[in-house]
Formats: structure tokens, C-alpha cells, sequence
């Protein structure tokens, strides 16, 4: 007897935890779950944490992340308002926000994925499409308010004046694709446009127009620094004329001074003694005068006045 129950106890101590173990599931802190029974959901998600119990067998957990998810979109070419053929890379983050009604509509991650790469990708492409270029390129016209202080040109000569912008644009973006979402349980958090290309022609007229641009603002800045020049070198022109004529004016007024000190000092030298002064003046003629030179005088001449004195005297 004690040999048949034996294994009989191994036998429903197994299925008892068999069980145990099937009616038993935790649920951690960055998931939802939601119960099904026979594919139907019973009862509404379960969101906190711990241990928890179902019936066996007959009822099945299913998991879902609370945590905040990434979608990324594929880059697609989309034409602009202008005609413009631009390169759009949106990226998007969401989470679930009701999880048996995205159990009943998108039953896993996946198709919710798919499902927002219709949803965000068509929304793009029709904001897009109703809107220039460069609403969608710039957030701001501060772009232009620096050109033109720098410049000094008025903005609307070199771009076009942005009226909503870019972040406008993607809360519009986002707005609209919230509303959809959420019938499908799912939270869109935000959208935003990753990545902006021009196609290759479209890109290199804008190349073109930028260093087109460029060569303009680089022209108006030499033509201001040779103003500049000149007017530095026209400056420095007067004052070294101004510099050279007090310098002129300073130098004839020492000169005259040291001039009229001179004579003063000769005219009182020359003053004592009036006789021997000119015989000074003599001899120094006599010096000038007589140097390689050959002269036909008469005897009674003014100019031999001393010759015939020295005569007499010898």
C-alpha cells in the first residue's frame, strides 16, 4: 500500500506545483499586462507591479512596455509648395498609454510600428506639401535679422521671410497624429523632423545662391575696408602735413631768433670798434674776390685802400 501512494504523492505534489507554477506571473515595473481567456480579454490592465494569479490553462498574459518607445521613419523625397524636392527624416517617440486597447488593435509592437509609419509618414508628407521651403529648412528669421544688421541690407533681398517654421510645422505634425493614435491605445510623446536634404539639383542651386551670396557680402566688406583705408590714409595724410608745417613754422622761429641774436651780437661787436670792422670785411673780400681771379684797377680805387696803406707803412 505504502509503495502505490508514494508515487501517487509524487504525482499530485507535481501537478499540484505544475499548477502553482501556471496560475502564478509577476509583472515588473516597465510593463502592462492585460489577461485573455480563450483570446478575449477579461477584466482591465493590470499596471502594478508584483505577483499575481489567473486562472490556468485557460487564461493568458500578455506583456506590455510602459516605457517611453522610439519610432524612426525612413528618409522620403517630398515635393514643397514651391516645387522644391526635399529629403524628410522624421523620428517620433511614443508609448502605450491604454494596453487592452492596443491589445485589441494592434495586438504587438510591431504592427504598432507599421501602423505609425503610415500614420507619421503621411501626415509629413501632406504638411509638407502645403508649405515653401524655407518654412520648412528654419525655425526663425533670425537668420535674417543677423544679415541684415550685418549687411546693412533689408532681409526680404536675400531670403525668403519664414512665417510659421519648422517647430510649428512638427507640433501641427504632432497634434494631428495624436489624435489618431490614441485609438489605438497608443500616446504620441513627440515628433520631430530629424534630418533636411535638398535632392542633388535642388542642392547644388542652393549652393549656388549661398556662395553667390557670400561673394556679395564679401564684396560690400572690401569695398567698406578700401573706404576705410582711404579714409585712414587721408587721416594720416593731414596730419603729417600738419605735423611737417608746425615743425616748418617752429624751425623758422628758432632760426629767426638765433638770427636776430646774431645780429644783435655782431652790431654790438661791430659797434665798438666801427673801423676795424670793416677792415675785417675787406679782407675777407679781398679773399673772395682775389681767389683764381684776375682784376684791372686804377690806383686811386676804394677796394686797394688798404693795399696802398700797407705799402706805406712798409
Amino acid at each position: 500500500m505504502k509503495g502505490i501512494l508514494t508515487p501517487l504523492l509524487i504525482l499530485v505534489t507535481a501537478l499540484g506545483g505544475f499548477l502553482l507554477l501556471n496560475s502564478a506571473y509577476t509583472v515588473s515595473e516597465t510593463q502592462h499586462a492585460v489577461i485573455t481567456q480563450f483570446g478575449q480579454p477579461v477584466g482591465g490592465p493590470i499596471q502594478k507591479a508584483g505577483l499575481h494569479w489567473k486562472t490556468p490553462f485557460i487564461q493568458a498574459v500578455h506583456y506590455f512596455d510602459k516605457r517611453i518607445l522610439e519610432w524612426d521613419g525612413y528618409p522620403s523625397e517630398i515635393p514643397t509648395k514651391d516645387k522644391k524636392f526635399i529629403w524628410v527624416d522624421v523620428t517620433a517617440r511614443w508609448r502605450i498609454s491604454d494596453p487592452l486597447k492596443f491589445l485589441q488593435t494592434m495586438r504587438h509592437e510591431a504592427n504598432a510600428q507599421s501602423r505609425l509609419d503610415d500614420i507619421i509618414d503621411g501626415i509629413t508628407r501632406d504638411h509638407v506639401t502645403r508649405y515653401e521651403a524655407p518654412e520648412i529648412v528654419r525655425t526663425s528669421n533670425r537668420i535674417l535679422e543677423v544679415e541684415a544688421r550685418e549687411e546693412d541690407i533689408s532681409a526680404e533681398e536675400t531670403f525668403e521671410r519664414t512665417e510659421v517654421g519648422r517647430d510649428a510645422i512638427t507640433r501641427k505634425i504632432l497634434e494631428q497624429a495624436r489624435k489618431i493614435v490614441a485609438d489605438y491605445g497608443i500616446e504620441l510623446v513627440d515628433v520631430r523632423i530629424k534630418r533636411i536634404n535638398y535632392i542633388e539639383s535642388v542642392q547644388r542651386r542652393v549652393f549656388e545662391r549661398m556662395i553667390s551670396e557670400r561673394k556679395r557680402a564679401a564684396e560690400k566688406l572690401r569695398s567698406e575696408g578700401q573706404a576705410f583705408r582711404m579714409e585712414i590714409e587721408g587721416q594720416k595724410e593731414r596730419e603729417l602735413k600738419r605735423i611737417y608745417s608746425e615743425a616748418y613754422r617752429t624751425a623758422q622761429e628758432l632760426k629767426g631768433k638765433a638770427d636776430a641774436e646774431a645780429t644783435a651780437i655782431y652790431a654790438s661787436a661791430y659797434s665798438k670798434d666801427p673801423e676795424f670792422y670793416t677792415f675785417l670785411n675787406t679782407l675777407e673780400s679781398y679773399r673772395e674776390g682775389l681767389k683764381g681771379s684776375r682784376l684791372v684797377l686804377s690806383t686811386d680805387s676804394d677796394f686797394l685802400k688798404y693795399l696802398k696803406t700797407i705799402e706805406k707803412t712798409a
